[in-house]
């Protein structure tokens, strides 16, 4: 009898290993919105680290986060590093790439709770009423990130704060602009 519930048991760890192994090997997050303003006033919210405060999803989640800036005021160059609650953990973003009204390319690192990496790109594309804003994230997943991506889906676990991020700017940049 233990032999059996020895087998089934083995049987099992390794149904769940091909399964975690055939997960796929990167994520991708993407979200959009139409900005009724000029490319230059959207990229002007996200080219600069000291700015993401008044639209990050994540800044009002702890208000005692300690955060700095370092290398360039904007653009690229520039990191950022935050350490907060449990909520926010602790990380590290680096601008890599930023091309006037056109794109933003980031590196982003965390640190806590989990250590991981991925990359973020806003795109900017003009259109008649506006900008369209893509804000993507991208990153590989280890066995582990596989495994965790069978109980919670990345889309769904950041998509939202996408969002909201996208509705803030949104508001920033349409409230500013000339009447």
């Amino acid at each position: 009898m233990l032999k059996k519930v020895l087998l089934t048991l083995a049987a099992l760890i390794v149904v769940f290993l091909i399964i975690v192994s055939l997960q796929p090997p990167t994520f991708r997050v993407t979200r959009s919105a139409l900005i009724s303003a000029p490319a230059a006033a959207v990229f002007a919210q996200m080219n600069d680290f000291h700015k993401w405060e008044d639209w990050s999803p994540w800044a009002k989640l702890d208000p005692a986060m300690q955060q700095t800036y370092e290398g360039a005021s904007a653009g690229a160059g520039a990191i950022y590093t935050w350490a907060g609650s449990s909520k926010v953990g602790e990380g590290k973003m680096t601008l890599l790439e930023s091309r006037s009204h056109d794109l933003i390319r980031i590196n982003l690192e965390f640190l806590k709770p989990v250590a991981s990496a991925c990359l973020m790109e806003f795109t900017f594309k003009p259109e008649a009423s506006g900008t369209a804003v893509t804000w993507e994230m991208t990153g590989t997943n280890n066995f582990v990130g596989k495994a965790f991506s069978l109980f919670m889906n990345m889309d769904k676990m950041v998509g939202g704060d996408f969002e909201k991020g996208l509705a803030q700017i949104k508001s920033i940049a349409e409230t500013a602009r000339p009447k």
